[in-house]
């Protein structure tokens, strides 16, 4: 009996597929779209007589977009709460001072044989200018 290893590609598209609910929208986009109304039309009913029509459209609108913000952000795989969250992570609970400071990757591999070189070195020339003393005697 023979294995077959074959493998099937999925284009990036289907696998972000998402199924539609209502006007096209998935069922995230569909229920915060419906808390951003309901938001919307209680800050509408409550300030309109005392706001004035101008203010509480502007408040409604503010009112409204973070709802929105929750179902329709999305950016690199995360929806809006999870960059919020990596967000105030990163710049508020981590401070740390990063450095740049650069290495040298094959000096770090290379030491143990480079002292070694040097070493061998250092007794080589030792000798060199013992001979060569000795040399100096002599003539």
């Amino acid at each position: 009996m023979m294995k077959s290893n074959f493998e099937i590609k999925i284009n990036k598209e289907i696998r972000d597929y998402t199924e539609s609910i209502f006007f096209g929208l998935s069922m995230r986009q569909s229920i915060f779209s419906i808390l951003a109304c309901v938001v919307a039309s209680i800050l509408y009913f409550s300030f309109s007589s005392l706001l004035g029509m101008e203010i509480t459209s502007w408040l409604c609108m503010i009112g409204a977009a973070p709802f929105a913000a929750l179902g329709f952000i999305r950016f690199q795989g995360m929806y809006a709460e999870k960059i919020l969250q990596t967000a105030i992570h990163s710049l508020l609970l981590s401070h740390t001072d990063l450095l740049n400071k650069p290495f040298n990757l094959y000096e770090i591999l290379l030491q143990p044989h480079i002292n070694e070189v040097r070493k061998e070195s250092i007794s080589h020339d030792k000798k060199l200018r013992k001979n060569q003393k000795i040399k100096q005697r002599k003539d």
